[in-house]
């Protein structure tokens, strides 16, 4: 087997790009943080004022975008808009609303797939996303959905933006991930679900470490690692 493909998907605030991450690093894979390659569209759509939810202005703003995946020597992944590092710019709170909606359009889903498939043929990666193992990696060797209780992935969240500086409600997170998770498994493109041989992954009540032994585990009794 040349490479290995792992394909993570699970619901927004369930710790896929963390889990994701550090479970990359253990192997010596390449991680694969899709959402944020999704997040740095939904950005320029913000700064060029063009309405994430239209299609036909979204699709016509595509073309000149050059969104690019660059990893630091600590092999963090970073993005580029345009030239322009916008790694955290793109993990602002209301960044998340135009990601869901970009991300529900066909046109972009078919934009940035090919990068995404590119990425897997040329490395043993760990991809994170929404639809990685239904759509974008169908024939991934391993396939997990990872999720979590919406009340525990709120609380994860709180915890996060408050280590991050900028402190949200506990109760307008838990909302925003309900009304995320709405949209994710409702949307006509690639609809959050869970792939046909995927395991599922519950870590409500698992801590970090006890979930990433979890995940390790699973890809290692998958590939024979």
């Amino acid at each position: 087997m040349s490479t290995i493909r792992v394909a993570i998907d699970g619901p927004s605030g369930a710790g896929k790009s963390t889990l994701a991450r550090a479970a990359a690093a253990a192997l010596g894979f390449l991680y694969v943080d899709t959402g944020a390659i999704y997040r740095t569209v939904g950005l320029s759509a913000r700064e060029e004022d063009v309405d994430p939810g239209d299609e036909t202005a979204m699709a016509a703003m595509l073309p000149a975008l050059r969104v690019e995946l660059r990893y630091d020597k600590a092999g963090r992944q970073r993005m580029l808009l345009n030239g322009r590092d916008v790694s955290e710019e793109i993990r602002l709170p209301e960044i998340s609303r135009y990601a869901s909606a970009v991300s529900a359009l066909p046109a972009v889903r078919a934009y940035l797939m090919e990068t995404q498939r590119e990425l897997a043929r040329k490395n043993s990666v760990v991809m994170d996303g929404r639809d990685i193992g239904s759509v974008v990696l169908p024939d991934a060797e391993v396939k997990i959905f990872l999720t979590a209780s919406a009340r525990v992935r709120a609380e994860r969240r709180c915890r996060e933006l408050e280590e991050r500086g900028t402190p949200q409600p506990f109760e307008e997170v838990f909302r925003d991930i309900e009304d995320r998770d709405f949209r994710d498994t409702h949307r006509e493109a690639a609809p959050l679900r869970q792939a046909d041989g995927a395991v599922l992954l519950d870590t409500s009540a698992l801590d970090f470490q006890q979930s990433l032994e979890a995940l390790l585990s699973i890809i290692r009794e998958r590939t024979g690692l």
